[in-house]
């Protein structure tokens, strides 16, 4: 069941389908009874001070947008438990498999939502982020589709907003067009600065990077994946 906070505003198109393949049983199950538990509830105001939302105590918030099947999104959540985790992703599908792992390894750390980042985006307060992350967004690879990219110049204003001052917007893709795309608005706009000193610094994964099934696929096919870190000026 996805959340429906905002009836008022439509979603912005920047993802295809919703559901894939039927559930099994069990992820049924997990959307339904749990997901509600870590679910962000967006008609309601956000706290001032984000750390709030999480059970445990937490020093700093990150972002991941469209976490698919939550590999990275689980194990930097892990990696760093003083550190509170938000995850976005409307798919279901994707939603299921990482609630499939937290039962047996629990996230005290992580918050969830099931719907349009950018309806995450405008609800969160200014400057409270630590860092978010974008990996292998739907490329909407066709010239007529290309407005609906996540990454513009508007969603590069509202990401500005909630990042704190030197925090990193970081962008994984393999689809060249959309690194060039994406090196081009964050180029454009004033809140970003490439921190890519040398060629290596964008084909080189990011530190601890568990790779996605996506990427596996994209290597498999010829396609170079890039990694992309922009500063908070």
């Amino acid at each position: 069941m996805l959340a429906r906070d905002h009836p008022q505003r439509s979603r912005e198109a920047f993802f295809g389908r919703l559901k894939g393949p039927r559930l099994r049983p069990r992820q049924a199950e997990l959307v339904e009874s749990f997901l509600p538990r870590l679910r962000l509830n967006l008609a309601e105001p956000a706290p001032a001070d984000l750390r709030g939302l999480f059970t445990e105590p937490v020093e700093a918030i990150r972002l991941e947008i469209g976490f698919g099947g939550g590999e990275h999104l689980h194990q930097e959540s892990g990696r760093f438990p003083h550190t509170g985790f938000i995850g976005v992703e409307p798919f279901v599908n994707g939603m299921a498999k990482l609630l499939g792992r937290l039962p047996e390894e629990p996230r005290p750390n992580l918050r969830l939502y099931d719907d349009d980042a950018t309806r995450l985006l405008d609800w969160l307060p200014e400057a409270s982020l630590a860092g978010i992350d974008l990996f292998y967004p739907d490329p909407w690879p066709k010239k007529k589709h290309f407005k609906r990219r996540f990454v513009s110049a508007r969603t590069l204003d509202r990401m500005a907003r909630v990042l704190k001052p030197g925090a990193l917007f970081r962008f994984a893709s393999d689809i060249e067009t959309y690194v060039d795309w994406t090196l081009h608005h964050c180029r454009d706009h004033p809140d970003f600065a490439w921190t890519a000193r040398r060629a290596k610094d964008w084909h080189e994964p990011f530190e601890a990077w568990p790779g996605t099934r996506y990427e596996a696929k994209a290597i498999r096919e010829g396609r170079r994946p890039a990694y992309l870190s922009f500063r908070r000026r």
